[in-house]
């Protein structure tokens, strides 16, 4: 057995890694650059080598590197994660010739399959269903143009040593397959070290499913069910859960035999993914073999029983898997919710910062039978940086199968309450935009295909509007708030005797551009609030000054409701929907409809930086007349380009930025005329 690894990678996975070594009784070692040197897997492993600057181009993917910590500490095993080197051949057969175990897939499988050009091929010859598409190298945009107008729009600019979503563009004419063609290709470069560009059909309409593998050095190669990864958004998944909704019996095993069948024909072992694209009619085209393992694993954990990190690490150590096909039973329904450091109000632009408040929800079983789990690699008051990924978190969720509501919707509601109960402030994030899915009535349908975001959210996430049921809950929450704080400010000392305020019943709760009447009347045992419609409910909460989070009972729901006092307004946050509400007494209300609005400052003859990050190009110059959709300057942030476009015909009037600047979020780019 394996003695010591070490883990060449950083943050959740590295974290996740450490965790069954530990169970297993394997001592561990964590590399790390200068931006992570107070970070999570630096302190969990039992050793920990600094391996360069905080660029993954100079410290995590540098072989050399790694090479040095492994001599350094004496390790015998690499577990290589996701990402960095998880799929370079060339740092396998480096391994290979240390003699040090590669917690992972032969040499062959991973350049036969890391390669999608070459997976593609031999897919093809296995006689497994393939996207069409030009597997061969492409030289140029205007090749790229040919190619694609040839295959047939829409279709699909990717990296040949691609993952994560990164260098991959949809192009549906000749100017996006241009653009897109060099857009891939730069950020291929950057995240890979490799630009090689390929162009497939864009199959619309269409599923990403995915089938989790695992094989042993012996000749067993198992399929362990599938994933759903349709939501997605800019290629980076989102949300996943096992099984999925849409497929049967029949085509899930059809699937999992030919992702057994093209493992066995690259003598394939360890964990690994083969994913496919399906269309309506469960038709399923081979996309791609990731061979390592991926970011949704937890999943296929939670509704198999299997240690996916133990098996890897038992079949680097040479033995069988202990168990056949046979054994394989799916349990139940797991969710994994994405959390990433972006901010969903701002087109879902990368953030960065100090995490000033983290605190996930408690992980474990739970009262109604439903398991929370969490991976992570961050901690309270730590930093997320602007070099690397900007996952922060994935929240999952599983629910057992039982004879009352569907497992899938028992876990997508335990999902909804796990997410109330995050609590992320220092940056910006994805919460609200994920309770938002899980609200969603075509995602609860499971009626869902990788445009789901861009279908249902057209115009970007701008918050969700309460419904009328959510509104009466939300104005019992901040009454019971405001009714603590007016309590509490009540019994100060030092006040005349027989003057204490008496705190009167009747309220009126703005917020959202809606008005409620609220009569509450308290007891021990809680409170009865009434409202102008003639709606009457019990609620109750835990909340007291100076706590962020609290449970409520409103009307026989269970509310986990973030909570901020900012001023005279309680900031309220729940299911994605996020107030601020103002309790005022009668009289105040009244007076408060003739205070006038305040409103915010006029940038739209500005271009502003939506994230932080460098600037890379500005394609424009003073005096120049633009269009609208015009490319205008390009910023780079966590690994990802991101072009910024005009929104309107315009004169530049000033270029106030140059290229190579690191800008923050709203700093000042281009003002025009």
């Amino acid at each position: 057995m394996i003695q010591k690894i070490l883990i060449a990678n950083r943050g959740e996975i590295a974290c996740r890694v450490i965790k069954t070594a530990r169970k297993m009784g394997i001592a561990t070692v964590a590399v790390y650059s200068d931006a992570d040197a107070d970070a999570l897997h630096v302190k969990m492993a039992d050793e920990a080598v600094h391996i360069g600057p905080s660029p993954s181009s100079q410290s995590y993917i540098v072989i050399d590197k790694i090479l040095e910590a492994i001599k350094k500490t004496g390790a015998d095993a690499v577990h290589p994660g996701y990402g960095f080197l998880s799929e370079n051949a060339m740092f396998a057969q480096a391994l290979e010739k240390a003699g040090v175990a590669f917690i992972g897939p032969p040499v062959g499988a991973i350049q036969a399959m890391g390669d999608k050009i070459t997976s593609k091929k031999l897919a093809a010859e296995a006689g497994v269903s393939t996207v069409p598409g030009h597997m061969g190298l492409i030289a140029d945009a205007e090749e790229a143009v040919t190619i694609s107008a040839s295959i047939g729009y829409p279709v699909m600019i990717k990296a040949s040593a691609g993952g994560g979503g990164k260098g991959m563009r949809i192009a549906w004419n000749d100017a996006e397959a241009r653009e897109g063609f060099q857009s891939s290709k730069n950020e291929a470069k950057a995240s890979f070290g490799d630009d090689r560009i390929f162009i497939e059909k864009f199959v619309t309409q269409p599923r990403h499913i995915e089938i989790q593998v695992l094989g042993d050095k012996h000749g067993t190669v198992l399929y362990l069910g599938e994933r759903e990864c349709s939501i997605q958004r800019r290629n980076q998944k989102v949300i996943e859960e096992a099984p999925s909704p849409f497929l049967d019996e029949a085509t899930r095993r059809a699937m999992g035999e030919q992702a057994v069948a093209l493992s066995k024909a690259v003598g394939y072992h360890s964990a690994g993914t083969v994913e496919f694209i399906v269309d309506g009619e469960r038709n399923f085209y081979f996309l791609e073999m990731n061979t390592r393992l991926q970011v949704e694993h937890p999943v296929t954990e939670l509704i198999t029983g299997v240690d996916l990190v133990e098996q890897m690490i038992r079949v680097a150590s040479g033995e069988k898997l202990a168990f056949g096909q046979d054994e394989i039973k799916l349990n139940g329904w797991a969710i994994e919710s994405r959390l990433y450091a972006e901010d969903p109000y701002r087109s879902f632009l990368p953030s960065i910062g100090r995490l000033t408040r983290y605190r996930p929800p408690v992980e474990g079983k739970t009262a109604d039978g439903t398991i929370v789990r969490n991976d992570t690699g961050v901690f309270e008051g730590g930093e997320i940086s602007m070099y690397y990924d900007p996952m922060v978190a994935k929240l999952c969720t599983w629910a057992p199968e039982n004879d009352g509501s569907p497992a899938r919707l028992t876990a997508i509601d335990a999902m909804s309450a796990a997410l109330d109960d995050f609590e992320v402030e220092g940056i910006g994030h994805n919460l609200p935009f994920l309770s938002a899915v899980m609200q969603h009535e075509r995602f609860r349908s499971g009626n869902i295909t990788t445009a789901f975001i861009a279908e249902e959210f057209p115009d970007g996430f701008h918050g969700v509007e309460p419904d009328p049921a959510s509104a009466r809950k939300l104005a019992a929450v901040a009454t019971l708030v405001h009714q603590v704080l007016q309590d509490r400010a009540v019994q100060i000392s030092g006040t005349i005797g027989n003057h204490r305020r008496v705190i009167g019943k009747d309220w009126v709760v703005t917020f959202a551009g809606q008005e409620h009447a609220v009569t509450l009347d308290t007891s021990p045992g809680g409170a009865t609030v009434r409202l102008a419609d003639g709606s009457v409910f019990t609620a109750a909460g835990d909340w007291t000054p100076g706590r962020s989070h609290a449970t409520f009972d409103v009307d026989g729901t269970a509310m986990g409701v973030k909570i901020d006092l900012s001023g005279t307004a309680i900031r309220l946050r729940w299911r994605g929907i996020d107030i601020a509400a103002h309790v005022r007494s009668p009289r105040i209300a009244e007076l408060a409809r003739l205070m006038p609005k305040k409103l915010p400052p006029d940038t739209s003859k500005m271009l502003l930086c939506p994230m932080p990050g460098v600037i890379t190009t500005i394609t424009v110059v003073q005096g120049e007349t633009v269009e609208a959709g015009q490319a205008l300057a390009t910023v780079e942030a966590m690994k990802m380009e991101n072009i910024l476009r005009a929104e309107r015909r315009g004169v530049v009037k000033r270029v106030a930025a140059a290229v190579g600047a690191s800008l923050a979020v709203d700093e000042l780019i281009l003002e025009f005329e």
